[in-house]
């Protein structure tokens, strides 16, 4: 058996063994050590593959920004001020018909430029901006869907975990892909709102919904409430973009600021703490596993010569740059069905990241595409994982599963349009660089 039909054996097997359950990584070093083994023949060669990608892949100090930034976002989550955010923006948009899901859109945008997880963003609005609309009538499809919607902008505006990830499959500059990422973030709330105001009046019987009451307090509260995650979005991206820390040093910072805003606003027990901490070092090590399983992964995938012939046939067929990225994105977006995000990039990155740099495209401009792509994903039915995570923290029984599908579908629609728009139009993603 050629190199080749390993390789693509080898990628059947990831597939189904994702599909039946098992963990990303573990999948990923399985099928490509015992890939590499049936490549060379020589198991002692193959081992020592796995120990070399295991020390290489995350030796470089650069992997600190990992635990710095989940550390971050995890103490603003506990110390409720995606609350505060929400109460902020309903301040400014509750009165407007359709208000409140236009306010859990901009406190999510707001949330996300400081937690990067789209996971804690459908977690923490559903318990805050669904209770608050279905008190106003919103109907509950219109409500789960606003928040499942909402959610990915935590994986688009920096800092954001797939960003990072990305940053390393692709050996491309993390605070590169932040900037990057600010306006098509923007873009995408902009559009979900704009989105949710002719839903209002076009198809009130699928939004509902009735003025919010005015918020009690003067307008200066908004700012008094936005300013501890104001704050800490200035230290942290103003210091990447001013050119005073490092993508690492600025989770530092950012971590810090976390913790003091934490015990400042007396959310933060002993417990609360330790929680934070074990969890903090839970997804660390998970997210520096797959690292490393992809690191594997892609050495196999050169070896079964895999890449190089994808490569090749490319060439024979004169396919251009912008063909070969559509092709992409659109496996992406079918895997999205059926996958998770990060299973999703450590499995494409390495294998078209050869593609793409042979066709010279620019991996900013495509890291960005490819992450609103993979977070398509994330509303699309059968997996729909910000689907799955608002189901289980709302546990309400009378909002089904398939309620939740039909509200995020809209969502989903803009989501594929503001993508289309990302891949004409480049310079969105580009012009802050």
């Amino acid at each position: 058996m050629s190199g080749f039909e390993i390789g693509l054996l080898s990628l059947l097997a990831l597939l189904i063994l994702i599909w039946l359950g098992m963990h990303v990584g573990v999948a990923l070093a399985g099928v490509s050590l015992l890939g590499v083994w049936a490549i060379k023949g020589n198991w002692i060669i193959a081992s020592k593959l796995l120990a070399l990608a295991a020390y290489d892949s995350i030796s470089h100090h650069i992997f600190g920004v990992v635990p710095l930034f989940v550390l971050m976002g995890l103490l603003v989550s506990v110390s409720d001020v995606g609350a505060d955010t929400f109460r902020a923006a309903n301040r400014l948009f509750g009165r407007m018909k359709g208000g409140l899901g236009i306010a859990t859109v901009v406190a999510n945008a707001i949330f996300a430029a400081i937690t990067g997880i789209s996971i804690a963003s459908a977690a923490v609005f559903t318990k805050v901006a669904v209770p608050e609309m279905l008190k106003l009538n919103y109907t509950p499809r219109f409500a789960v869907g606003v928040v499942a919607g909402s959610s990915v902008l935590g994986m688009l505006i920096p800092p954001s975990l797939l960003l990072i990830l990305f940053g390393f499959l692709s050996e491309t500059s993390i605070g590169a892909l932040f900037l990057a990422g600010v306006i098509p973030g923007l873009l995408l709330a902009f559009c979900f709102a704009i989105a949710i105001l002719i839903m209002a009046y076009r198809l009130p019987t699928f939004v509902g919904g009735e003025d919010a009451p005015a918020a009690a307090g003067p307008l200066w509260h908004v700012f008094l409430e936005l300013s501890p995650i104001a704050i800490l979005i200035t230290l942290v991206l103003g210091g990447i973009y001013g050119g005073f820390f490092t993508p690492t040093e600025a989770g530092a910072v950012g971590a810090l600021g976390a913790l003091i805003i934490a015990i400042v606003k007396r959310r933060l027990t002993w417990r609360k703490f330790w929680d934070v901490l074990l969890e903090t070092g839970h997804v660390t090590v998970s997210i520096c596993f797959l690292i490393i399983a992809a690191s594997i992964y892609s050495r196999m995938l050169t070896l079964s010569g895999i890449p190089q012939f994808l490569v090749g046939q490319i060439e024979v067929l004169s396919f251009g740059s912008m063909a070969v990225v559509m092709a992409i994105v659109g496996l992406i977006l079918i895997m999205g069905t059926v996958m998770d995000s990060t299973s999703i990039l450590l499995i494409v990155v390495p294998m078209t990241l050869p593609i793409l740099t042979g066709f010279e495209v620019n991996l900013i401009w495509f890291g960005i595409v490819a992450i609103v792509a993979v977070e398509i994903g994330l509303l699309t039915p059968p997996l729909g994982l910000s689907v799955y995570v608002i189901k289980s923290t709302l546990n309400d029984d009378r909002v089904s599963l398939g309620d939740i599908f039909v509200g995020a579908a809209p969502f989903a629609v803009i989501m594929t349009f503001v993508l289309l728009v990302l891949i004409l139009f480049p310079s969105l993603s580009l012009v802050l660089i």
